[in-house]
């Protein structure tokens, strides 16, 4: 059992939010929706993040279930995530939360 595992609460929000922790987490799972990518082109979609943080959220991500990482042996080495049916689900949730925005959060500007 991961360390992860350990740490994850009994409260089923809490445990969300563990996961998906931060905004970062929630955009990469929104860039993932559109399909498999490679980690540069994460990172490129997601400007601001650093490699570090995106590394490690895809690693959490990898051992909860949301993402398979894929590694092929070429040279050079080419990486590929992609959302598990687990984390496709979370679709419903991200659109949810921008309906919500839409309609419930004033525009600043």
């Amino acid at each position: 059992m991961s360390d992860l595992e350990h740490t994850l609460p009994e409260c089923p929000v809490a445990r969300f939010l563990t996961v998906l922790d931060g905004p970062w987490a929630t955009l990469i799972v929104r860039d993932l929706l559109t399909g498999p990518k490679r980690f540069t082109e994460l990172r490129t979609g997601l400007p601001g993040i650093s490699p570090k943080t995106l590394s490690s959220r895809l690693q959490r991500f990898v051992r909860t279930g949301l993402v398979t990482r894929t590694a092929y042996a070429e040279i050079p080495p080419r990486v590929v995530y992609e959302l598990t049916p687990a984390g496709a689900r979370l679709e419903v949730v991200l659109d949810t939360m921008a309906a919500w925005a839409e309609q419930d959060l004033p525009r600043i500007g």
